[in-house]
């Protein structure tokens, strides 16, 4: 397919280019240039975009899609596993219901690709998924990557949610303390394999330590093959966040954040990214107090790398775009809100070599819009998912 005669957002180091061209091939991105470097005339099968502006399909680094589903109550819920306060063996691909409408909503929308997963009751809730938005019934399908990261969360939620059981977590401590036993005792286990292993074939041979479910699932977290997902919204929450990834090395991403434009200058130095989001919300518990739209603009100019969530079904996946124009009212760059929808969750997921920019090789995930990315009257004229248009009338 060529999508021609476009405005190209690319978010690479093309940059902007005015009057463009995009020829995909299959589920790829095969070529992107000027209109001057078409070679190929175009066919009615192909998209004149004159007047539009062509994104990458936009990604929402932080959602529970398809974990609460559309409409439905207790069967329609599968993100918070109260019953256990550490399950790090949860696997989202197990709990997600790629059928439910609402990935079809998000898709007609222009975002492609969500990161979704487990809630924030457990101090150790789970892994995430990178997934696509559209596309076969079978979510196996549609993964980008599984695991994609591990959900962790400090603060209200997890307290709220025990003290209700009457168990712990009931304090912040103890949610903290919760999560350093199973990470010690993931490396323990670790450091266990690694001896017996080492003992193989000498007089001193060990034995293979017991199977561990939560800590095999913890293991590619601890030799920094996968990252820390940690839900916090308090500075102090935060810093916890931050304190337990240096005391095991961890390779952690903020999420929320909400009262990081307090810290924002701490933050940078961290190195750690942040995913800030939902905007479009009220302050609906105590640690969201100090919430405003001012935190991804203070986030950024500190230098601190952020992304933008929906936290669907908090705020439905649809209004992403929004939010990132909710938060350009707050002070953020145009251009750095479109890059926080697009490359750099992509980057901080780890995907994108697949996603978040216009590249030759990368994933046809491309959002053919008639106005502006954040503007509430933009209308998607043309979005694909891997190639294929969404389509943007009736149902599946």
């Amino acid at each position: 397919m060529l999508i021609y005669n476009a405005k190209i957002y690319t978010m690479s180091d093309m940059g902007v280019i005015e009057n463009g061209f995009i020829e995909t091939e299959g589920s790829k991105i095969k070529r992107v240039g000027k209109m001057t470097e078409l070679d190929v005339p175009p066919t009615r099968e192909d998209f004149n975009a004159f007047g539009c502006n062509v994104y990458p399909g936009f990604i929402d680094c932080h959602s529970h899609m398809g974990m609460w589903e559309d409409g439905l109550g207790f069967e329609g819920a599968d993100g918070n596993e109260i019953t256990d306060p550490t399950t790090p063996q949860l696997k989202a691909i197990d709990g997600v219901n790629p059928n439910d409408y609402c990935f079809l909503e998000g898709a007609r929308a222009g975002v492609t690709t969500v990161l979704t997963g487990m809630g924030s009751a457990n101090p150790v809730g789970g892994e995430f998924l990178a997934m696509k938005t559209y596309g076969s019934s079978r979510i196996d399908k549609r993964v980008i990557c599984s695991p994609a990261a591990i959900k962790f969360a400090l603060g209200e939620n997890p307290k709220k949610c025990y003290n209700d059981r009457d168990e712990a977590p009931t304090t912040r401590t103890a949610t903290a303390a919760l999560i350093r036993e199973q990470l010690y005792k993931t490396k323990r286990y670790m450091e266990d394999i690694e001896n017996y292993e080492a003992s193989l074939g000498s007089d001193n041979e060990g034995s293979m330590p017991d199977y561990d479910i939560k800590c095999e699932a913890l293991i590619p977290l601890m030799s920094k093959k996968m990252k820390a997902h940690f839900h916090c919204h308090r500075a102090d929450d935060i810093f916890t966040a931050v304190r337990i990834a240096r005391e095991f090395d961890l390779d952690i991403v903020l999420i929320h954040a909400t009262e990081g434009w307090l810290i924002a200058d701490e933050l940078k130095e961290d190195g750690f990214p942040c995913v800030v989001g939902p905007i479009i919300c009220d302050r609906c518990k105590p640690e969201l107090s100090r919430q405003t739209i001012e935190n991804a603009a203070r986030l950024n100019k500190a230098g601190v790398k952020i992304a933008i969530c929906s936290d669907h079904p908090e705020n439905p996946i649809q209004y992403l775009p929004l939010e990132a124009g909710v938060c350009i009212k707050g002070g953020l760059d145009k251009d750095a809100a479109l890059a926080a929808i697009t490359i750099n969750p992509a980057q901080i997921a780890g995907i994108d070599d697949r996603v978040g920019s216009i590249e030759a090789g990368k994933d046809a995930d491309i959002a053919v819009l008639d106005g502006e990315f954040y503007d509430v009257l933009t209308v998607a004229k043309l979005v694909l998912v891997d190639g294929r248009a969404v389509p943007q009338k009736g149902e599946l």
